[in-house]
Order: C-alpha cells, then structure tokens, then sequence
C-alpha cells in the first residue's frame, strides 16, 4: 500500500470512529433511553475532561517509550472495547464512566494521527506544507462518513452506532500496524509541566492574550453546544405530526453532516479573511455566525421553513473554522517560538477541553431546569433562542474587551 494511500486511510478512520456517533447519541441517550438533558450533558462533558489531560500524556509516552503508531493502534483497540460495551448499558452514570474512559483512549490518538503522518512523510522526504493538506481532508470525509453511515442504516437513535465506531477503531489500529516505525525520539519537549502547555500560561500576563483565552473557552462552549443539540432538536420534530413525514426527519445526521462539507470550503477562505481582517473581526465573524445559526435553527423546521435549517448547517463552517482555526494560526504568529507548541496545546485545552466540558455541563442543567416541561418535552425554540442571545454577548463582550489593530501583512 502507498505510504500516501495509508495515511488518507489513517485520517479517514481515524475521524469515522469519532463521527459515527458524537453527533447522534443525543438523539440515543433522549429517545431510546429517554434520559434527561442533565444526564446527558454530564455524559458528553467527557469529551472535554478527557481533552484537558490525555492528548498531553499521549504525547509523552509517544515521545519516549512506544512507538507513536503502536501507541496509537492500541489505544484504538481500547476504544473498541469501550464501544462494544456500551449497547450494554442501561444507566446514564455507568455510561459516564465508560464514555470518559473511551474519551481517554480516544483524545490522544487525535495529536498523534498529525504526529504519525508528519514522521512517515519527513521519513520519505515528502513536502509536509504542501502535501499533507489533501489528505488531511479524508479525516473531514471520514467524520462525515461515520455521521451518513449512521444515518443511512437507521441507527441514529440505536446502539448499533457504537459498532459502526468499533469496527472503524479496529481498521485504524490495522492502517497503523501497517505505517512505517516512528520510534520515541528520548525528548520529552520538557517536563510534565511543559507538555500539559503549563509553561504558557506565562502568555496570560498578556492583557490581550488573556482575553483571548477566555473567549476561547466561551466559543469552545459553542462548539459543544451545536455538537450536543442540534441532531436531537431534529429529531423531536418527528413527535410533532404536520413534520413527522418530511424527508429531512429520515437522515438527520445527513443534514447536520452538511457543516462538514461547508467547513472544507470555509477552511480554505480563514488565510485571506486573517490577512484582510485580522483576529478580532474574524473573530466577531465567528460570534455573528454562531448568532445566525442558533436563529435559523430557532425559526426554521422540516416543512415550510426547511431551508433555514438548511442554510444553518452550511453556516457551521464560517462559525467553527473562524475562530478554531483562526485562532490556532494567531497564537503561531503572536507567541514566541520557545513556547509556541505548549501555547497551541493550552489553545486547544480551553476550546475542546475546559470550554466542551462547561459547555455540556452546563447546558444540560440549563435546558432541564428553564426550557423541559414536566413531561419531558423540550422548548427547542426557547434552546436555540437562548443559545443566540449568549452568542451574541460572546461577541459584544470581545468587541470591548479585546483591545486590537490590525495591521495588514502582520498575519
């Protein structure tokens, strides 16, 4: 197999085990286990708990005592046991523990698919900045394949999506079996302290950097809220009569899956828009979006208004690529190169950690106690509605209080 064939199959397998499932076991753990928003949330917090600690632990026993792709297979092979096990579950808290303990052998293989495909492409003196790039688009096809398998074999809200997640784990761990040896190199990058990205936390001196950190964590929290809500809100119009028969209710996940195919195309815009604007109207771009998205979703449905909902997926990519990626090539041109590494490791900690955590967390508690009635039925109007108005303050805080010029050329 062609060392280029094998790392697309790594990206793309890599990304399916994760897609196959995490925009839909909302829709598992409401419908089928009819657990509330609270449960829920707790459960998805695990993603987040498990970002803030394992990538940087990951790292560290890549760097000095297994081979990265050893490591990574057998964290793979941890992941399918977790996922064949779920369907067994029938408790939200015994589901926490399992979930936390897959997002712990999951988050680490995240770093280490990047850190696996720069090795073996150095190795064979491939052009990293020019040829890594198109095959890194297999990892945003193969979360959307997960997501379309899903959807088009009936198991958005059965527990056979975990089995799809397992078998995707399973061919991951064969691809990395099969990539060349990437051996520890005996360098750590530092301490513990350093790779958890502890020494960068020197860069919240910064007013500037300061500010920007916290907004991360506040957008992160928006992530996870589209992540968590948007696929069961589609669903539970199927519950309301004069929607139950429209085609969008038959593969939810299909058309949630559509923010992935507008993120490749977003992706490629977040260079001019960072050259042209700078962070901090890209930034607001990204709260504008995430504004407009939560309002399509709050006043559009599957009939007569079905292309809000529609032109909402297709707004996910402006709103995700505009401030992740953004802010991620930001902090590469801001900081200095000494911490650089540990600085786009606490960037990445505040979003898919501490921001995913709060933001499922919290919601859940929200959306019981203020917007579920009594039986169970949820305000999804009332969600989306409130899920905008905090978008909204995101962005007029960060207008304030972030204390920017841009100047043209400088990124």
């Amino acid at each position: 197999m062609k060392l280029k064939i094998k790392i697309a199959a790594l990206q793309y397998f890599e990304f399916l085990a994760w897609g196959s499932w995490l925009i839909t076991i909302g829709a598992y753990c409401f419908d089928t286990k009819q657990w509330t928003a609270s449960q829920f949330g707790t459960i998805m917090s695990t993603v987040g708990l498990a970002a803030i600690f394992m990538p940087a632990i990951g790292g560290i026993i890549a760097d000095r005592w297994l081979n990265a792709e050893r490591l990574f297979g057998v964290l793979h092979i941890g992941c399918l046991a977790c996922m064949v096990f779920i369907p067994q579950v029938r408790t939200p808290n015994v589901l926490f523990w399992v979930m936390l303990l897959n997002m712990c052998f999951y988050m680490p293989t995240i770093p280490l698919v990047f850190s696996i495909s720069y090795n073996v492409m150095e190795q064979a003196g491939m052009d990293i900045i020019k040829e890594y790039p198109p095959l890194r688009i297999f990892g945003t096809l193969g979360f959307a394949s997960g997501m379309w398998a899903t959807s088009l074999l009936g198991f958005e809200t059965s527990a056979m999506q975990f089995y799809i997640s397992a078998g995707a784990s399973a061919l991951a761990c064969i691809v990395a079996f099969m990539m060349p040896a990437c051996p520890p190199l005996g360098k750590g990058g530092g301490s513990l302290v350093s790779r958890l990205g502890l020494d960068a936390l020197k860069l919240f001196k910064s007013y500037n950097m300061a500010v920007f950190f916290a907004f991360s964590i506040l957008l992160g929290i928006c992530m996870q809220l589209s992540n968590a809500y948007v696929n069961p809100y589609l669903h539970d119009f199927a519950n309301i009569e004069k929607y139950a028969d429209s085609p969008m209710l038959k593969f939810p996940a299909i058309i949630v899956s559509l923010g992935q195919f507008s993120e490749m195309f977003f992706v490629l815009l977040v260079p001019f828009f960072l050259k042209k604007f700078g962070i901090k109207k890209i930034m607001v771009m990204s709260c504008i979006a995430w504004v407009l998205r939560w309002l399509l979703l709050a006043y559009g449905n599957p009939g007569e208004l079905w292309y809000l909902v529609i032109l909402s997926m297709f707004i996910w990519g402006l709103a995700f690529d505009f401030f992740n990626l953004s802010g991620s090539l930001y902090i590469e041109k801001k900081v200095d190169p000494s911490i650089r590494s540990s600085a786009q490791g606490l960037y990445q900690v505040m979003v898919i950690g501490i921001g995913a955590a709060l933001g499922s967390y919290i919601s859940g508690l929200v959306i019981d106690t203020f917007y579920t009635s009594a039986d169970g039925v949820k305000n999804w109007q009332g969600i989306m509605l409130a899920f905008a108005a905090y978008s909204l303050v995101i962005g007029i805080l960060f207008v304030i209080l972030f204390r920017y010029k841009h100047k043209p050329g400088e990124i």
